[in-house]
């Protein structure tokens, strides 16, 4: 089976790269799945943090900010 159009061009400009640069590219890559792969521990962590932390930004001592 054959790589798709884009995946073919940038094999191609890794090729060009020096070994240096192609550490960083995968660096980079590494990252961005890393990164991707928190977002439901952060979404789950915001949703049982909301709970605990409505009684902080709800209530009647605030309520003068909430209308600003």
């Amino acid at each position: 089976m054959r790589a798709p159009q884009h995946i073919q061009q940038m094999v191609k400009k890794l090729q060009q790269l020096p070994p240096a640069r192609v550490a960083e590219v995968e660096d980079f890559i590494d990252f961005l799945s890393s990164r991707d792969g928190d977002r439901p521990l952060v979404k789950a962590a915001q949703a049982v943090s909301q709970a605990g932390l409505s009684a902080v930004w709800d209530n009647s001592d605030d309520a003068d900010y909430d209308r600003l």
